[in-house]
């Protein structure tokens, strides 16, 4: 398969998928959506617009990914009350997926509630150049990978290489099999997306290296989708 094919097959991974419905015929979905991931009992997707992120309730607090606040600071304070309204347990960790403000920022109700902030090396330092004030600070860095136990939940970190921006954490939870990757494999859209921050060919690699992993489920960073839902890697990409 060349590299263009690969990369309109990745764009079209939804549409292979068994039981997709098209767009046309799909209601407007509500503002905001609290959903958990079929086949786990303590993995949930929370979108908001056109954004959605990924947490994980454990016997000792919640893990959660990309405050997706930017512009829109309420969102936070939904995503916030909708972790509080799922679990009591204290919001342990706020895992950036890379350094793109439409993911990041707005992260300060996570910081208050005690979150520690983790992040790659490479966003840590575009954050520090780019100075916004609406996105906090990493308080821990990754480089190659890091694994995070929190009570008995266990969630991998992975950077694969440059693919939609140098600084991308690819998540993965072993038990439940469950991966969340933001914007480097659309859903029902074309890789690259703007292209402002894109690298084509390690973004292939990247894709393969993601196939390798052992994992059922994927969370995207944007609902290509049914909002809520997850694509199963029996998705046809090839």
């Amino acid at each position: 398969m060349t590299r263009l094919s690969y990369a309109i097959a990745a764009g079209v991974l939804a549409a292979t998928c068994l039981g997709v419905v098209a767009y046309a015929q799909q209601p407007a979905p509500p503002p905001f959506a609290t959903t958990k991931v079929d086949g786990t009992d303590n993995v949930y997707v929370f979108r908001y617009g056109n954004h959605q992120s990924m947490f994980v309730v454990t016997s000792a607090g919640v893990i959660a990914t990309d405050p997706i606040g930017y512009g829109r600071p309420q969102a936070v304070v939904t995503y916030v009350d909708e972790i509080k309204k799922v679990s009591s347990q204290p919001i342990k960790y706020l895992i950036y997926s890379h350094q793109h403000f439409d993911h990041i920022a707005g992260g300060k109700p996570f910081k208050d509630a005690g979150a520690t902030i983790v992040a790659h090396t490479r966003a840590k330092e575009w954050l520090l150049a780019l100075r916004d004030p609406h996105t906090v600070l990493p308080d821990e860095t990754v480089d190659a990978g890091r694994t995070i136990t929190l009570g008995d939940t266990t969630l991998e970190l992975s950077y694969l290489g440059p693919n939609h921006s140098d600084s991308t954490l690819v998540m993965r939870l072993p038990k439940q099999k469950v991966l969340f990757a933001v914007d480097f494999i659309p859903v029902g859209s074309v890789p690259g997306r703007g292209m402002l921050d894109f690298y084509p060919i390690q973004a292939e690699e990247s894709m393969k290296k993601v196939l390798a992993m052992d994992w059922d489920k994927l969370i995207p960073g944007h609902p290509g989708l049914a909002a809520g839902s997850a694509p199963s890697k029996t998705c046809r990409i090839s």
